[in-house]
């Protein structure tokens, strides 16, 4: 007598199977990993935003290298949880939680102030914290919150920093941006998002910003040792995702969800093209790039405008009142 398997059995084997099936389409769209073994003993490093998502792996990554990695958050609690847990994981005891608003001037320069009393070098400067497609809401000073946190916010913190990043050459920069700015204008009537709130478009802008501040910083920096390049890390399953419509209602949680998610980037593999941009030998001398996948990817042709860098720049020193230092 030959066994079959009874239409119950071979139902209970469907959701296994197709939960397989989807990992591996996730495994697979995770795209390139870095696999260089560098050490960055002695090195310094700044991770914004460290406490979730892509910032966390990318300090636990480093962290894991040897690096003394400073945690610039907003949420000190969560900042510590996650600190506790790379300091175990590493046995690296050289990580540190910093209180950094990004969506506060006074905080990043307080931040900075407190950075330098406390370190004299900086080898690597990380800013990947972000927020996307929220409703619309200020920073403390006034500025429409994508644009202050992606990009006026980083603004700050770097040029703030960049003394340090040239004593310490040499150095680079990564600027987190996304593949988004392509579709990303600078609304130069209304940079602020006041007569008309769209959260995607002014998502899109502020990550085109990320780009022009990236290139236009890079000739700035040029013969200093100081480099600055953008990476896109993909469309990764991170908090930052939390205003998508995917998740925004039980029935698109339940229906919607389960359907994007093997597309969805895991947040180790979103942190490669950055640890790649971060520490890859034969990026040593290039600066003002944009990166995808671990490989140098194209722009929009906005991104190439010198001169909406140069009004995007100017304005951006007047919003973050660099020059009243």
């Amino acid at each position: 007598m030959v066994w079959k398997p009874s239409k119950l059995v071979l139902w209970c084997t469907v959701p296994p199977a197709i939960i397989g099936f989807a990992s591996l389409i996730k495994e697979y769209s995770g795209g390139k990993k870095y696999e260089g073994k560098d050490k960055l003993t002695n090195k310094v490093v700044i991770v914004t935003g460290a406490n979730t998502g892509i910032g966390r792996e990318t300090a636990l990554n480093l962290a894991q290298r040897d690096a003394k990695v400073i945690m610039a958050c907003r949420d000190m609690q969560k900042c510590e949880s996650t600190r506790q847990t790379i300091v175990l994981t590493t046995k690296n005891k050289y990580v540190y939680c910093r209180k950094c608003d990004l969506a506060s001037f006074a905080s990043i320069r307080e931040f900075v102030d407190q950075f330098k009393k406390e370190q004299k070098e900086l080898h690597i400067l990380i800013n990947n914290g972000g927020v996307m497609n929220c409703p619309k809401s200020t920073t403390v000073d006034g500025i429409e919150t994508q644009l202050g946190v992606n990009h006026m916010g980083h603004f700050l913190l770097t040029n703030l920093l960049l003394d340090r990043l040239k004593e310490s050459a040499p150095s680079r920069i990564i600027n987190v941006s996304s593949v988004a700015h392509k579709k990303g204008e600078i609304n130069i009537a209304d940079l602020n998002s006041e007569k008309d709130y769209d959260p995607v478009v002014a998502y899109r802008q502020s990550k085109l910003a990320n780009i022009l501040f990236t290139k236009k910083l890079a000739k700035k920096l040029e013969g200093t040792g100081v480099t600055v390049n953008a990476v896109h890390p993909g469309l990764v399953d991170t908090e930052i995702l939390r205003h998508m419509g995917f998740y925004n209602s039980t029935f698109s949680t339940i229906f919607i969800y389960p359907l994007v998610w093997p597309f969805l980037k895991r947040p180790t593999h979103g942190a490669q093209t950055t640890i790649y941009a971060a520490l890859d030998p034969s990026l040593k001398d290039v600066s003002g790039k944009y990166f995808s996948n671990c490989e140098e990817a194209e722009t929009a042709p906005l991104a190439e405008d010198d001169k909406l860098a140069d009004w995007l720049w100017l304005t951006s020193e007047k919003w973050t009142r660099l020059k009243n230092r």
